[in-house]
C-alpha cells in the first residue's frame, strides 16, 4: 500500500486532482466514423466537472477496434490481420499502419478541438486494452492465441509498458496542461484467469493464467503508465467473476464495471475499496438497445446498494457514472442522449451526496 500511495502521490504533483464529486464519463466506442463530429460531441457534453475522452470509432473498420487501436503502440512489435484476428508479426504491414494512423488522426483532431476551445476541460481520458485480453486476442504465427505462451504473455506486457510513453505524450502535446487518466480495459479477463478461453483448434481450453502473474502485469504497465503522466489509471472489467482484489493489489486507482449483475459480496468487496480511497467507475445507464432509462431509475440503482451497505452518502463523491457498455452499437444522437443522460445523473447524486 505504501508503495501505491507513493506512486499517487507523484502523478499528482504533475496534475492537479479536481474535487471530489461525481462526474460521468463513458467508456470510448463511439459511433459513426467521424472523428471531427465525435470529439466535438464528447467534449460539448462532458465539460468540466466532467472527463471527456479520446473516442474509439470501430465503424471505420480495421485498425479502429479497441484491439488494433491498442496494437499499434506496442514497442517493437507488430501486427497484421488474418481470418482468425489480430497476428503477432516480424515487421509492420498496411494493417498495422491503417491502426496507427487512425490513431494519429484522432490525436490531431483532439487538438484542433481542443484548441478552438474557450475554456477546455481540465481533464481527457483514453483508452487501451490491458495485456491479459491483448494476450487473448492476439495470435502468434501459428495461429495460436499468444496467451497460451508465457513468453508471449510477457513479452506483451512489456511492449505494452515500453509502448504507453509515446501515446500518452502524444496526447499531452493535444491537451496541454490537461490531467491524463487512463482506463485499461481488461474484458477478457473473467476467462483468463477461469482457464475457460478456447484454443484455435476449439477442442480444448487454455490454461488459465495465475492471478499473480496478472497482478504483476498490470503493476507493469501501471507503473508504466505513471511514469508517462497519467494521473489516474483505473482497470475496467466486467462484472461476472471481477477480480477486484487483484486489480487493487496490483495498484490502481479504481475499478470500472457494470453496475446491472453486482452482487452482494462484490458490492461489499466495492464498498471497502471507497473506504479505503478508491474511486469506482461505475456502469449506471443501460445503454444496449431498448429506451434508455430514466435518471431517477438509474439514481435509485446506485443509491439502494450505498444505503443498504452502510456507506456514508459524501462518499458518493468516489463515483464516475458510466454507461454499461460502449456506445458504438447506436447512433451520434442516441450516444449524445447518454452522455447527456449521464451528467443529469451525475447531478442528482451529488445533491444525494451533499444531503
Amino acid at each position: 500500500m505504501v508503495e501505491k500511495h507513493e506512486a499517487r502521490g507523484g502523478a499528482s504533483s504533475r496534475a492537479t486532482a479536481p474535487p471530489r464529486e461525481v462526474t460521468a464519463t463513458a467508456l470510448g466506442p463511439w459511433p459513426g466514423e467521424d472523428p471531427v463530429e465525435a470529439a466535438r460531441i464528447i467534449r460539448g457534453e462532458l465539460g468540466s466537472p466532467h472527463l471527456p475522452f479520446l473516442a474509439e470509432l470501430p465503424d471505420r473498420g480495421v485498425g479502429s477496434d479497441a484491439l488494433g487501436r491498442t496494437a499499434s503502440i506496442l514497442a517493437e512489435l507488430a501486427v497484421d490481420v488474418q481470418p482468425y484476428g489480430w497476428r503477432l508479426v516480424d515487421r509492420p504491414g498496411k494493417d498495422f499502419r491503417r491502426a496507427a494512423s487512425a490513431l494519429a488522426t484522432d490525436i490531431n483532431v483532439l487538438a484542433d478541438v481542443a484548441g478552438a476551445e474557450e475554456n477546455p476541460a481540465a481533464e481527457i481520458k483514453v483508452q487501451l486494452v490491458g495485456p491479459l485480453s491483448l494476450a487473448a486476442g492476439l495470435h502468434l504465427h501459428n495461429g495460436e492465441r499468444a496467451l497460451l505462451d508465457y513468453g508471449a504473455r510477457r513479452d506483451l506486457a512489456d511492449s505494452l509498458a515500453a509502448g504507453v510513453g509515446g501515446y500518452l505524450s502524444r496526447v499531452a502535446a493535444a491537451v496541454p496542461g490537461a490531467r491524463l487518466v487512463v482506463q485499461m480495459d481488461e474484458p477478457e479477463i473473467a476467462a483468463v484467469l477461469a482457464g475457460t478461453i478456447p484454443t484455435s483448434s476449439g477442442y480444448r481450453t487454455l490454461r488459465a493464467v495465475p492471478a499473480s502473474e496478472a497482478r504483476e502485469s498490470w503493476r507493469l504497465v501501471l507503473d508504466a503508465l505513471r511514469a508517462a503522466g497519467a494521473a489516474e489509471a483505473v482497470i475496467s472489467v466486467p462484472e461476472v467473476e471481477a477480480p477486484f482484489d487483484q486489480i487493487l493489489a496490483a495498484g490502481a486507482d479504481g475499478i470500472a464495471v457494470p453496475l446491472k449483475a453486482l452482487t452482494s459480496r462484490q458490492w461489499e468487496q466495492l464498498a471497502g475499496a471507497v473506504e479505503s480511497g478508491s474511486s469506482l467507475w461505475l456502469g449506471a445507464m443501460e445503454a444496449a438497445g431498448g429506451p434508455l432509462p430514466k435518471v431517477a431509475e438509474s439514481m435509485e440503482a446506485v443509491w439502494r446498494p450505498w444505503r443498504q451497505l452502510g456507506l456514508p452518502a459524501q462518499t458518493l463523491a468516489s463515483i464516475r457514472v458510466t454507461p454499461s457498455a460502449g456506445l458504438a452499437g447506436g447512433s451520434p444522437s442516441q450516444a449524445t442522449e447518454v452522455l447527456g443522460r449521464l451528467t443529469r445523473l451525475a447531478d442528482g447524486l451529488n445533491q444525494l451526496a451533499q444531503g
